[in-house]
Formats: C-alpha cells, sequence, structure tokens
C-alpha cells in the first residue's frame, strides 16, 4: 500500500472518523483507525461498538491531491497516528505500508514508521438495506437533535431515557426525550410520507456526535433504519450507531391540555434574567429559582437566593400575563437549556399549579415544539 495525499483534506476525515474511535475500549484493534486505498479512494472506518463511522476521500477531489500508486489496507494506532499527521511539516505526505504490518508515514525531511494492524480482523460494519429512508435538510435535522438531546437522562438506572425516542408514522416525524424532571418535543411534517411505521430510541451521546458532524453549510441528512442499527448518510460519510433496546415511557400524558396562568415572553429577555437570578441560586445548596405571576396586575417577578450570598429580586417585562395568580419553583439550569433552544422567538408558558410540570411554546408554532419542565416542592 502506498499513497500521496494533501495533508489538510486527510485531516479532515481523520477528524470525522475519530468521533467514533475510542481509547477505552475491551477490543483493542477498535483503538485503532481502518484506511483501505484502492486506485481512486481512501476509505477511513472508526468503531466504539456503540458509534461506527465510515467516510471516503476521493481522488477526483481537487483539494485531496490523492495520488494512489499502490492498493492495499491496514489499521493504524489512531491516537498515536492522528497526533503525527497533524504535526508532520509539509503540506502532503506520503504513506507507504510494505511487508508486515509497518507503516511509514514520510512529509519533507520527517519520517515516522509505526505498527499497524491486520484490516481484515477488523469488525465488520452493520449492513442496512432499507427502503424506507427519512431525509431532512442537514440544518433542520441538527436542530432537531439539539432542541431535545437536552433533555437525556445522564443516568445509567435507567438506560432507556439515555436516548431520544423517534417515531415516524404517514408523514409525521416525532422526536421527545426526557429525563424524568423536564421534557422535550419537536415535530416535522416530512414533504414524502413514510411507506412504515418506525418506534426508535438512538442514544443521546451518538446523536450529539453527529450533530457535531453536521456543518452549517451541510447538505441533506438520510436517516435508514434496522431492527437494531440506524444509519445517517451525510454525503461521502456514513453514521452508524446502534439503537436502545425497551419501550420508551408514554410521554404524551406528561403534557398537560389546559392551563390556568399563561405569559408570554420573549425567550432572550426571561434567559438573560433566569441566568442573573442562577447567579445566587448556584451558590445555595438546592439551586431554586422562583417565579411569581400576579394576573390581575399582570406582573411577573423572579427571585434567587443563597444564605451565604445574598438574594435577587427582578421584574420581568412580559408581553403579556394572563390567569390566576402563581407562585412556582424551579431548577434554573433546566429552564436556561429550554430557552436556549427557541433561539431569538417569544414564547408562551403556560402553568396549572404550583406543583404541575409547566411548558413552553414559541408563539408562533405551539403545536411542533413543546419543552415541560417539572417544578420543584419547596414547602
Amino acid at each position: 500500500m502506498k499513497f500521496t495525499v494533501n495533508r489538510q483534506s486527510f485531516i479532515k476525515k481523520l477528524n470525522d472518523v475519530s468521533r467514533a474511535i475510542s481509547t477505552k475500549t475491551t477490543i483493542p484493534i477498535l483503538t485503532g483507525l481502518k484506511l483501505e486505498v484502492t486506485n481512486n479512494e481512501i476509505t477511513f472506518t472508526g468503531s466504539d461498538t456503540d458509534i461506527s463511522i465510515e467516510t471516503t476521500l476521493r481522488a477526483d477531489d481537487e483539494n485531496a491531491e490523492l495520488n494512489v500508486e499502490e492498493a492495499g489496507n491496514i489499521v493504524l494506532p489512531a491516537r498515536f497516528f492522528g497526533e503525527i499527521v497533524k504535526r508532520l511539516p509539509e503540506a502532503t505526505m506520503t504513506i507507504a505500508v510494505k511487508e508486515g504490518f509497518q507503516a511509514n508515514i514520510t512529509s519533507g525531511a520527517a519520517a515516522f514508521t509505526i505498527n499497524g494492524l491486520d484490516a481484515n480482523s477488523y469488525p465488520h460494519l452493520p449492513e442496512i438495506e432499507s427502503d424506507d429512508e427519512v431525509t431532512l435538510a442537514g440544518d433542520v435535522f441538527r436542530d432537531i437533535i439539539n432542541t431535545t438531546v437536552i433533555a437525556v437522562s445522564n443516568q445509567e438506572s435507567r438506560p432507556i431515557l439515555t436516548g431520544v425516542h423517534f417515531t415516524l408514522a404517514g408523514d409525521q416525524f416525532t422526536a421527545v426525550a426526557t429525563d424524568s424532571h423536564r421534557l422535550s418535543q419537536r415535530k416535522i411534517t416530512l414533504p414524502t410520507p413514510a411507506t412504515e411505521t418506525h418506534d426508535v430510541i438512538i442514544p443521546g451521546k451518538s446523536l450529539v456526535e453527529l450533530s457535531r458532524m453536521i456543518g452549517e453549510d451541510s447538505t441533506d441528512v438520510k436517516m435508514r433504519l434496522a431492527e437494531n442499527q440506524v444509519l445517517f448518510l451525510l454525503g461521502d460519510t456514513s453514521f452508524y450507531s446502534r439503537l436502545l433496546e425497551g419501550n420508551y415511557p408514554d410521554t404524551s400524558r406528561l403534557i398537560p391540555s389546559e392551563s390556568d396562568t399563561t405569559m408570554e415572553i420573549s425567550a432572550p429577555t426571561l434567559l438573560s434574567a433566569i441566568e442573573r437570578a442562577s447567579l445566587l441560586s448556584h451558590e445555595s445548596r438546592n439551586n431554586v429559582v422562583k417565579i411569581t405571576l400576579k394576573g390581575e396586575e399582570k406582573s411577573a417577578t423572579i427571585f434567587g437566593n443563597s444564605p451565604d450570598v445574598g438574594a435577587v429580586e427582578e421584574n420581568l417585562s412580559a408581553i403579556s400575563l394572563e390567569g390566576s395568580d402563581l407562585e412556582i419553583s424551579f431548577n434554573p439550569d433546566y429552564l436556561k437549556d429550554a430557552l436556549r433552544s427557541f433561539g431569538q422567538s417569544q414564547i408562551k408558558l403556560s402553568f396549572t399549579s404550583a406543583l404541575r410540570p409547566f411548558t413552553l411554546v414559541p408563539s408562533e408554532d405551539e403545536q411542533n415544539f413543546i419543552q415541560l419542565i417539572t417544578p420543584v416542592r419547596t414547602f
């Protein structure tokens, strides 16, 4: 195996695949990067059994400057190899594997030799052949992930809640996540209805890595589902993830259908106020912020305090406030995460009682995006 390639183009592909490579694995070969070279392309593969990523650098890519002298394959230690490639002195580099599994890496006056492994020992990636495919614009899919993954659980005691629950029925594509303290749900209407119904749970960690790979200028993301795997296609890159097994709880019953008090406000305005209040609440043992709503007076006030530091009180500039008087306490970090997902939009908060979950929805699209937060009992 021998080829010469532009180093920056190579590093970009290497970085994508490295997201799936872990130094902590019970299968030693998975700490390595698999390179498979044909006459006109290099295929990079990385996996930690939960996530697998495969991407291709093609000779017809002008920036790649790829020249293959001899085809072949090898598995190289990902961490050392990556550090070497990033520090080479010239714009191009040459990698050659002669007899055995030793790779010679040269660039300018620098020359490295590192030991590799037999690529035939590398586990095969799952084969996902599905006619049913969901296609979404990259920015839309990234937004769905980023607005729901904030609510996944970090507790392994209930593994099913560490994932995002995706359902596909007709033209309705729904994503929901909850850690039992908060919930986030997004709905999208697909331009082309699906021919099959799907109900899967994708690990939150997988989705975070996928979101980072979807660039600002990304094209469409294609999603294919199999029995225990999901495949996302992003141009020349394939992103595989295992699915979580089990039944996701019925979250629809958690969302209140009625409310006694509603407040409309700019998301950035409320976020700024909560950030100020949480400066003090974070110094307190229970980290709680309280909001008092007075329907007749149309006033909303936020309180935060720490017995050791002090207190803060701030009147909110709400666009509208209607309904019964209410005093409710909550974890400010949950509310900040929820508010950031709305960006610059105006939102509507709906409350039922001091001990019942309250909801946040964008004023212009109340049906397709909802955040829910469970209050904290303070008495």
